[in-house]
């Protein structure tokens, strides 16, 4: 007599979508916390300051003011209304509010993205190291992640190396800048190699801009301000870091049709849409002057040069990243392998890093360092290598 198979299983399409080793990193580090032992956390991916005052009381009044009903999932009209002019003046990509859509974080943005254009049996071209969700957030689809070296194709050329790792079933590229977790920064002439290739080949282009304003070193570029490019992007955005507004959950993306509508229904189906008073302390957050978005930016250049000198001064070379707010030095002197190298440091050494391999087989052999932390954080943390290598 056959045995009957049991329904309950999960969905296919969840079988190769992990949970990122960053969780259990941070689970060790609380572990050692519990038990006295003071940690050196540049693991995080948080800016050093706090959510400023002004955007926290625009949630306050839009509370106090009962603006807590149902709001149109898309975001509220002058929120999205001020979105097309940030990115008129400051991306250089013109749209309508009707191409505009407000997203519960990046996160939602690129989720979004993914489902919008892959299909079971896609390929997804991704630059990698790559940011760790999107390796699964395209397995989600049921579509295959293409590992592109950020490396070799600036050495060698963009458009060249996409080329050599292209399939026939590509269907999209993943365009990260600056980039996490290398701090690289795509200069023009590389997102016209990119955008040029994405024309000939007739791909989608998914840009994740969530460091926009963390540049040191050139300038930030939308690759969908570029000819052509606008009806071939999604671009997913995040207040997440130039406003330090991560716990908000406050993001957008902008495309045109047909990618807006295929947004609008996963966002309607999934969050209907972004907590009624988080959207207007977003539209506070967007009146905020540059020149206060530019003092926290060298701020963190401070912070970069700092961590650069002390890892190269022991050791872990490293070249300065052009933006974002990690170092991704070579971890060889610790170990070849960067988990175990990872492990080594917070054991011994009490220092909260990622490793490299995380963000892809391009990443082996670095670690990650947060600097969106402290000075004094960043002295200790260097103190306490010189102590570790001496």
């Amino acid at each position: 007599m056959a045995t009957k198979v049991s329904g309950i299983r999960l969905a296919r399409r969840l079988d190769e979508v992990g949970f990122s080793d960053i969780v259990q990193i941070r689970n060790k580090v609380m572990e050692l916390r519990a038990a006295g032992h003071k940690v050196h956390s540049l693991h995080g991916g948080e800016p050093y300051f706090e959510t400023p005052d002004a955007i926290k009381y625009a949630a306050v009044k839009a509370l106090t003011d009962n603006q807590t009903h149902y709001a149109p999932s898309s975001g509220i009209a002058p929120l999205r209304k001020a979105l097309v002019e940030k990115l008129a003046a400051k991306n250089k990509i013109l749209a309508t509010t009707d191409e505009v859509i407000v997203t519960v974080g990046g996160s939602q943005g690129l989720y979004a993205a993914f489902q919008s254009v892959l299909d079971p049996g896609d390929d997804a071209l991704v630059f990698s190291p790559y940011w760790t969700p999107i390796g699964d957030l395209v397995t989600g689809t049921q579509a295959r992640p293409l590992l592109v070296p950020t490396i070799t194709a600036r050495r060698n050329g963009l458009r060249k190396t996409l080329e050599q790792f292209s399939t026939p079933k590509a269907r999209a590229i993943y365009y990260n800048t600056p980039q996490n977790p290398s701090g690289v920064v795509f200069t023009r002439a590389d997102a016209e190699e990119v955008a040029r290739f994405a024309i000939e080949r007739d791909l989608i282009v998914i840009a994740d801009e969530a460091y926009e304003d963390l540049v040191y070193d050139g300038e930030h570029l939308s690759i969908a301000s570029l000819p052509g490019m606008a009806e071939r992007t999604i671009t997913c955005f995040t207040f997440s870091k130039t406003y330090a507004m991560t716990g908000w959950r406050a993001g957008y993306a902008v495309a045109k049709e047909p990618f807006m509508t295929a947004l609008r229904k996963i966002v309607l189906y999934s969050t209907n849409g972004v907590a009624t008073p988080v959207q207007y302390a977003m539209l506070q957050a967007l009146t905020t002057p540059e020149s206060e978005i530019a003092a926290r930016r060298e701020e963190y250049r401070k912070r970069r040069d700092l961590l650069i000198a002390g890892l190269n001064e022991v050791g872990l070379e490293c070249e300065p990243p052009a933006g974002a707010f990690y170092a991704f030095p070579s971890a060889e002197k610790i170990h070849k392998q960067s988990r175990t190298a990872a492990q080594i440091l917070l054991e011994k050494v009490h220092i909260a890093t990622i490793p490299g391999v995380v963000f892809g087989a391009q990443g082996e052999g670095h670690l990650r360092f947060g600097y969106a932390i402290s000075i004094q954080e960043i002295e200790d943390c260097v103190e306490a290598l010189r102590r570790f290598f001496t």
